[in-house]
């Protein structure tokens, strides 16, 4: 197996950011991976605090469609963020400044109009990730069962919908199944485990480039194959670097 697309995405919900190659740590996820989020006003979120909430507190795909249609471009050696609305709107700000953050929030807000909830704020997690997983998982996806998921549908869905950190090609459709939780496996120069299969959610609704809902995944996933996974989540148990077409190996239990 090997990698074939590697991805992070900084701000929850909004557009990826293709990879050539990462460095990561044991315990952490692919660095400034959902590193931002714009809270909900209503959601009790602390900011000098961080704990894990589900994504509904948050801007998200699964509440908010329309977001599907702004870009996001974030600079890490910069700080330097960058908002794109479809009608040529743009903003570009510090996001590791707190002033900076305050205008990136309110530029969202004003996006997101009747669905933002009374104040939301735009938060940088520092060490906490605001994946939908309460801990920190890198995502993988095995592209010959997204292949033979189209294959069977009969149309396209694509690859955005799902939001996966690396996708893989070279094993069999739907092998990643078999790989049960504390399996290991060696990514390049890193250790992971996996931690469970992902269960799809509603997010997959909506079309990455219209940002339409116009299918419904989890839906065929349960008529197609009795199930609603697409992908696994592992853990980071040591640290390294990988890259595009680095080696994928399935370590044997023992």
């Amino acid at each position: 197996m090997r990698i074939e697309y590697l991805y992070r995405f900084p701000v929850k919900g909004l557009t990826a950011e293709a990879m050539e190659e990462a460095t990561v740590e044991a315990g952490g996820t692919i660095p400034w991976d959902r590193a931002f989020a714009l809270a909900q006003g209503d959601s009790g979120y602390d900011a000098e605090n961080p704990t894990w909430m589900p994504k509904t507190n948050f801007m998200c795909l699964k509440a908010n469609a329309g977001i599907a249609k702004l870009a996001s471009f974030f600079d890490p050696r910069t700080g330097a963020l960058t908002l794109r609305a479809p009608d040529g709107g743009e903003i570009t700000e510090n996001a590791l400044r707190p002033e900076g953050r305050a205008r990136l929030g309110a530029f969202l807000t004003a996006y997101l109009g009747d669905e933002a909830r009374g104040t939301p704020q735009f938060v940088l997690g520092k060490d906490h990730s605001f994946s939908d997983q309460r801990q920190k998982v890198v995502s993988l996806i095995n592209m010959a069962s997204w292949r033979d998921f189209e294959a069977k549908v009969g149309a396209r869905r694509h690859r955005r919908r799902f939001r996966a950190n690396v996708w893989f090609s070279g094993a069999a459709a739907w092998a990643e199944r078999g790989w049960e939780p504390g399996r290991e496996l060696q990514m390049g120069g890193a250790m992971l485990r996996i931690t469970k299969g992902i269960v799809r959610c509603p997010a997959t609704e909506v079309n990455p480039e219209t940002a339409e809902r116009d299918a419904d995944p989890v839906h065929e996933l349960r008529n197609l194959y009795g199930h609603t996974e697409l992908g696994v989540h592992a853990e980071i148990i040591e640290g390294g670097h990988f890259a595009i077409g680095d080696a994928i190996e399935v370590l044997e239990p023992g």
